[in-house]
């Protein structure tokens, strides 16, 4: 079986973040941070080379494929920012509504500027998602 290619690395958050070429990136990440971290009660951590991450789950598949992943986490990509929500987004449709502009794909809610959204609402997103997450899996 493949080992999986994004965990938890020793690179430096702060370091990493200095390497987000927009500003405005930059101040955004720094406002998911503080929220992600009241949220959780954890330090960042990298994930892979552009993922910065809070906690951490065991999960196995029915397949025996089993790992380690994020409890939640970001990406200040260049196009959007990445918040990875875990838990997914099936019981969370009326938050969704109220949020703002924004995409989601499985497990991931695509911002392209936080000043687009309501960060009350992102916030209790992400609250309810660690809840949701925390009650399903014995978490770190």
């Amino acid at each position: 079986m493949a080992e999986l290619k994004t965990k938890p690395t020793k690179q430096s958050v702060t370091e990493f973040l200095k390497t987000v070429a927009s500003e405005r990136r930059r101040a955004e990440a720094k406002v998911l941070m503080q929220i992600m971290r009241r949220v959780t009660g954890k330090r960042p951590v990298m994930w892979g080379p552009s993922i910065i991450g809070y906690g951490k789950y065991h999960y196995v598949y029915e397949s025996g494929r089993e790992g380690d992943w994020m409890v939640t986490g970001f990406s200040p990509r260049k196009s959007a920012m990445t918040v990875y929500l875990m838990a997914g987004f099936s019981d969370k449709q009326k938050l969704l509504a109220k949020l703002g502009k924004h995409r989601t794909s499985v497990s991931c809610l695509y911002i392209n500027r936080l000043d687009d959204i309501d960060l009350g609402i992102l916030e209790e997103l992400i609250a309810q998602d660690v809840a949701l997450m925390r009650k399903k899996y014995k978490t770190a």
